[in-house]
């Protein structure tokens, strides 16, 4: 998971945010890690795929940002600007979870009529227990 910088709304245009799910999934996919499901909404992504034995995390987050801000920025000349983020987040998911993972990130439009990225996020890391410092989390 990861968001455009500053949480801007990049991804406003639901036909350029399609794409942009398509086109993370196609390089998850180059990278060796088959996407489950990509989706998300106007300022942010949610990918989840396997991890290949060969590529970090890191290593993909980097050619998945990479990529995908080369293709956006030649895609829409009003998107010359786009950046992501620099951090991300990665969760581990059980097999027997992936239906809720799946669920849950098509459900990103739904969702986010409730709640912000920012909000979304918290609440993630306060449901799993995770310490986080917002010094270092949001930019």
């Amino acid at each position: 998971m990861f968001s455009t910088k500053e949480r801007r709304a990049y991804l406003q245009n639901a036909e350029i945010r399609e794409e942009m799910f398509r086109m993370l999934g196609h390089h998850a996919a180059e990278a060796g890690c088959p996407p489950a499901r990509v989706g998300g909404w106007i300022d942010h992504v949610h990918v989840l795929c396997g991890l290949s034995r060969t590529v970090t995390v890191a290593e993909l987050v980097e050619v998945l940002k990479r990529e995908t801000s080369k293709w956006i920025k030649q895609r829409a000349a009003d998107l010359s600007t786009f950046h992501w983020q620099n951090g991300y987040s990665a969760f581990s998911v059980s097999q027997s979870n992936v239906d809720q993972v799946i669920e849950y990130i098509d459900r990103q439009p739904e969702h986010h009529g409730r709640m912000t990225f920012q909000e979304e996020f918290r609440e993630i890391c306060r449901k799993h227990n995770i310490e986080m410092d917002e010094r270092y989390v949001w930019d």
